[in-house]
Parts: structure tokens; sequence; C-alpha cells
């Protein structure tokens, strides 16, 4: 069977492009049409209620008068200036909270990526079944705990770990419970799981043979952690951090059940804005400053962690 020979002519003959095919109206729609649900329950449940929030922060009147729009935006300098001392605290139990649970986390995440072998799935299981608990009933046990006859409050006294914290104001004597310290302590373990799970996704991602690369180049264990895994780990660390420090920042169920009055936090005071003095106004006008002051800190330690993944 003869093959066809190639001319002069068909050598020098330009060469046509394909024509490539436009999508239909219907192809080009159909990612939008997939982002129709989450952009509904978005706008329902999240940008509504915002609004509605928003123009109750500027509202004046009284629950049996009614509440009218007026536009008083001094209600955000009254109340900035009246409940100050319980946002600063919100801020410093959060961010306590937050390194605890990065030191505790961290070690624990890099065990089950790297050391846990067979045990991992056990080991993940176990981190996530707190969950599986009520909130409050978990923050109860706390309760329990940390009463003044427990066994953990006794080695902790006879550690005299309880002199430096009562120094530092953190704890009354011998007492933990109704302290800022137990506050803390109940943020950090309800907090916990939130950034073991990202912390772990990243450190599973990291490519095991990066470290055998800085064992071959004579890096001692520390200098490759330093120079290798925690860095490449730096996305699940500012996930990690962030997920912790934000419904910490406005949590208000570890100050009512652990904490006293003098450790109140700002959620508590909106809380009972909104539930008992029927401030609608001021309890608004506190949820939208906190809201702002998170979004700034969150923005500003994103831009400088430089991470890829989240910048």
């Amino acid at each position: 069977m003869s093959t066809p020979t190639l001319t002069k002519e068909d050598a020098l003959r330009p060469v046509e492009e394909p024509v490539l095919r436009k999508p239909s109206t219907r192809k080009r729609l159909v990612p939008y049409w997939l982002l129709l649900p989450g952009i509904i329950w978005l706008v329902v449940f999240f940008a509504l209620p915002l609004v509605y929030q928003a123009s109750t922060s500027v509202q004046t009147g009284s629950l049996e008068q009614g509440f009218e729009v007026t536009w008083h935006f001094r209600t955000y300098w009254d109340a900035f200036q009246e409940y100050w001392p319980q946002l600063i605290r919100s801020l410093l139990y959060a961010g306590t909270a937050t390194l605890l649970c990065l030191l505790l986390g961290y070690p624990l995440a890099y065990l089950i990526a790297f050391k846990a072998g067979r045990w991992r799935n056990l080991l993940l299981v176990l981190v996530i079944a707190p969950f599986f608990t009520s909130f409050l009933i978990r923050t109860l046990a706390w309760k329990t705990i940390l009463a003044d006859d427990s066994v953990v409050v006794e080695a902790l006294n006879a550690l005299h770990f309880l002199d430096v914290t009562s120094w530092i104001g953190w704890t009354e004597g011998d007492r933990v419970l109704a302290t800022p310290m137990a506050v803390v302590c109940g943020l950090t373990y309800n907090f916990l799981p939130f950034m073991i799970l990202p912390l772990y996704t990243s450190l599973e991602r990291i490519d095991g043979r990066l470290h055998e690369a800085a064992q071959d180049l004579y890096a001692s264990p520390a200098t490759t952690f330093r120079k290798v895994t925690f860095p490449l780990s730096m996305p699940g660390v500012v996930s990690g951090t962030l997920l912790t420090f934000i419904p910490a920042s406005g949590d208000y169920v570890n100050a009512e059940l652990l904490g006293s009055t003098d450790t109140k936090m700002i959620g508590n005071v909106i809380q009972s804005q909104f539930l008992r003095v029927l401030d609608y106004p001021t309890a608004s006008a506190l949820s939208f400053i906190l809201m702002a002051i998170v979004l700034v800190m969150v923005t500003v330690y994103i831009r400088r962690a430089g991470t890829e993944d989240l910048v």
C-alpha cells in the first residue's frame, strides 16, 4: 500500500490553526449555579443578620417605647468607654489560650504526622472525640477538675505553681476555680482541637525526603526543625491560631462557668446586654467593635506571617 508523498507546495502551505469553540452559555453558568446555594446561605444567615445588627447599633429608644433608627453613632463610643476593660481582658485571655494551644498542639500534631505510624487514625479520633460531647458539659467538667479539693489543684500546690500564678494575679491563693487561670484553662481545652487539626494537615503534607536531605547535609534535628519543618508548617500555624483566637475572643461560656465577676469577658457583656438588660443598641455596638478589632488584628497577622496559602 503506497503512502502519500509530501510535495513542495504542501510543505509551503500555512498550517491551519484549529478553531476553538466557545463553551455554550449553559456550560459557562454551571459554576455560578453550583455557588448559588452557598451564596443564598451566606446572604440569609450572615449578610442580612449583619445588616440588621448594624441598624440596631444606631437605634435609640427602649423596649417599652420601641427602638428607632436615629443614626446615634455615639453608642459605639459610650460602649467602648464603659466596657473597654472586658474587651482588653477578652483579647488577653484569647491570646493566652491560643499560645497555650500552639505549645500543646504542635508536638502532638508532629507526633501524629511523623511518628504515629499505624496509630495515626486512632490518635486523630481521640483528638476529635471531645466534639462528641456537648460544649457545655465539657466546660462543666472543668469545675470538678479545678475544684479546691481536686487532685490537680493539690498537685499544683505541691509544686508551688500556684504561688507564681497568685503573684501575677491569675489565681487567688490556693484556689484556681473562679480565677483567670480557670477561664484560660477552659478556653485552651475547648479550642485545642481547632489548633491540632490544621497543624496536622500542614505537617502531613511535608515531603519526608526534605528531612532526609537535611540530614544528608549534616543538619541537627533542631536545625532541621527550625529551617525546614516549622517554616513549611506556617500555613497550619496561621490557620490554627485564627481558628482558635477568633472564637475564643468572643466566648462567654467559659468565663460564665469557670470565672467570677472579675473575669467577665466581652462576650458576657454582650450576652447580658441582649438577654438581661435588653439594651440592644449597646450590645450590637459592642459586637461590631469586637468584630472590627479582631478583623484588624487578623489582617495584620496574616500579612506579617506572609503565608502564600492564606494571603
